[in-house]
């Protein structure tokens, strides 16, 4: 296998990827901690309080001794706010999807899922070994199409808030197909937990994570007590992965109580709407969204890498998105905003924007 020869190949394409050191000399357009929790004094006390309790790790998985008070606290504070009968704490919410496929895989004979659902969504389908079936984006009558070929049970899996467009599936009209069918719902809300209010349908399947609006680390699913338990039974990556920090559980609940306070809930979404309002001003092609990803599609992953080097140099780090993540032609700028930007931050960057097109 010639590695060497392969790299070169992606550079030429301008799609190689390069692990960073965060740059905190630039303003931060590209985190997911939407709601300025990660450094947020009270949940760093938390944290503290955790590692001095708990120590540093968990040093197990849940089922053999790494489930601590802290765990349990927190699930059944998780199942509180999201109205379930209970929920499970996972390590990321990659691995969270990949055990939910992994417990289902002989229980379902089909799933359907959105065209732009998250790549650990696609994953985790592929290594379930059912194929992989999607439907066209958001598009209710492509899926009714799909799911009257079907037989047997299924499972229709979105997207709450798609990652890269900050757009929103419409919850309510999938539920209502899978009820016409043997089919389950589950939807991935990693973008809108915290953000928005929250909408889970009776016995659907609800996966989100810690690390974007809660400012912490992990994710959990929630739902009935019977899948919960049966989760716990089948999901290998349940099973078989060390539990997540105690002392991220304690600062994870501290986010949860601010999350229920609703202040920064609406700085952020005062910030949303001030970027497009100032964006159309300027005349900038900026997707309408109202969630706190705000895409600019650029077209060509050597524009959008050029424009994203300028912002760079000017103090702004912005997420360049190419191909293959994103379709050919709609290589983007993906803009993430959070609570704690100011107006003068966002107004400076659309005009360095504005210039930099």
């Amino acid at each position: 296998m010639n590695f060497s020869q392969q790299l070169s190949n992606i550079k030429n394409k301008h799609l190689y990827r390069q692990v960073k050191i965060a740059n905190n000399t630039c303003i931060d357009f590209c985190s997911n901690d939407y709601l300025g929790l990660k450094n947020h004094p009270q949940v760093i006390e938390a944290f503290k309080q955790g590692v001095e309790e708990f120590g540093v790790g968990s040093g197990a998985s849940h089922l053999i001794s790494g489930h601590s008070k802290a765990h349990q606290e927190l699930e059944e504070a998780l199942a509180e706010y999201t109205g379930q009968e209970r929920a499970l704490i996972f390590s990321t919410g990659y691995s969270a999807n990949l055990g939910v496929f992994s417990a289902l895989k002989n229980e379902i004979d089909w799933v359907l899922q959105d065209k732009l659902n998250h790549a650990s969504l696609i994953d985790a389908n592929q290594l379930c070994g059912l194929p992989l079936q999607r439907y066209l984006h958001k598009n209710i009558a492509s899926l009714e199409g799909k799911i009257t070929k079907q037989s047997g049970h299924g499972l229709v899996a979105t997207d709450t808030v798609f990652s890269m467009d900050g757009d929103q599936a419409n919850i309510n009209e999938l539920y209502k197909i899978t009820q016409k069918s043997n089919a389950i719902l589950m939807q991935d809300d990693a973008h809108g937990f915290g953000v928005f209010e929250l909408n889970i349908p009776k016995n659907s399947i609800y996966m989100a994570t810690l690390g974007k609006a809660a400012g912490t680390m992990g994710a959990f699913i929630a739902g009935n007590e019977d899948f919960i338990e049966f989760l716990i039974q089948k999901s290998r990556p349940y099973i078989y992965t060390t539990a997540i920090a105690p002392a991220l559980c304690v600062a994870t609940l501290k986010s949860l109580k601010l999350i229920q306070q609703g202040e920064q809930q609406e700085k952020l979404h005062n910030n949303i709407g001030f970027f497009q309002d100032f964006s159309q001003l300027l005349d900038l092609p900026i997707s309408i969204s109202n969630s706190a990803i705000q895409p600019l599609i650029i077209g060509s992953n050597k524009k959008v890498l050029s424009i994203n080097k300028i912002l760079l140099e000017n103090g702004f780090n912005i997420s360049a998105i190419r191909t293959p993540t994103v379709p050919k032609g709609t290589e983007r700028l993906r803009i993430t905003l959070n609570a704690n930007h100011t107006q003068s931050q966002i107004e400076q960057l659309l005009m360095h924007i504005k210039n930099a097109l």
